[in-house]
């Protein structure tokens, strides 16, 4: 179990601290939703957490078969819903893989990707399209 703390600090700004680290995360709200964009947004996190979720898994799973994976670069495209209520309806997501797709570990992470703790707690209406750019 992890504790997250935080407050709202007025003008749409939180700080959240995580527990066992003391880090410290700022948000705002969106520019388009009456904030300054100063900082991710709570669904930019959402986004963030896909993606970070992604590479995490597959880091974890490759480690757990002796291979250290090295730099894995991701972007993730966050859509929101035109109509109430506002919602994440779409995380598009690409992953710059460090192997071929030739390379047997190649299928075996696609799957692991599609299947990180994040992914599986979404709701299935937030579309999550999956690339991978796999080495030359």
């Amino acid at each position: 179990m992890v504790k997250i703390t935080g407050e709202y600090r007025g003008e749409l700004h939180c700080v959240a601290v995580h527990g066992p680290s003391g880090a410290e995360l700022k948000t705002d709200a969106p520019k388009d939703n009456m904030g300054r964009g100063e900082a991710f947004s709570p669904t930019d996190l959402l986004a963030t957490s896909y993606a970070t979720c992604v590479v995490t898994t597959m880091g974890i799973a490759a480690k757990k078969k002796g291979v250290e994976l090295g730099q894995i670069r991701f972007e993730v495209t966050k859509e929101m819903s035109a109509d109430a209520p506002r919602r994440v309806v779409r995380l598009a997501a690409q992953f710059w893989m460090p192997i071929a797709k030739s390379d047997p570990l190649a299928e075996w992470l696609e799957t692991i990707a599609h299947n990180c703790p994040v992914h599986h707690s979404l709701h299935p209406s937030v579309e999550t399209p999956v690339v991978f750019h796999w080495a030359e």
